[in-house]
């Protein structure tokens, strides 16, 4: 088993603008991407698929970090927080709702050697 933290956030932008939303969200990529500790940092848009047709935000970022504090520490960089408050907590934000999820891949009763 590993430390990795995996983070889905998932987000319902406001009536129109998808779009917009989807660029500001890639414009983060980059930055993010060079971050100590950030396995994979990408965001995706939903599209139509016969095998999966599951209910969910149309646009959604898939990260790996290598363990909570990598995670953590990105959560608390200005251009993330920014992000937040001038497009989530804002009313005149551009997104309408937001889901971010963290996942381990380790069960929970998991016995992992102390190092």
């Amino acid at each position: 088993m590993s430390k990795k933290i995996y983070c889905t956030a998932q987000f319902l932008p406001k009536a129109g603008k998808e779009s917009e939303v989807f660029a500001t969200l890639q414009a983060l990529e980059p930055n993010s991407q060079r971050e100590d500790g950030c396995i994979q940092y990408t965001v995706t848009r939903r599209i139509a698929n016969p095998f999966a047709e599951g209910e969910s935000y149309p646009i959604a970022f898939h990260e790996t970090w290598s363990n909570r504090e990598a995670f953590e520490a990105h959560c608390q960089r200005k251009e993330i927080v920014e992000f937040f408050e001038t497009n989530c907590v804002a009313e005149d934000g551009l997104i309408e709702k937001w889901n971010v999820c963290v996942y381990s891949d380790e069960p929970a009763d998991f016995d992992a050697p102390v190092l």
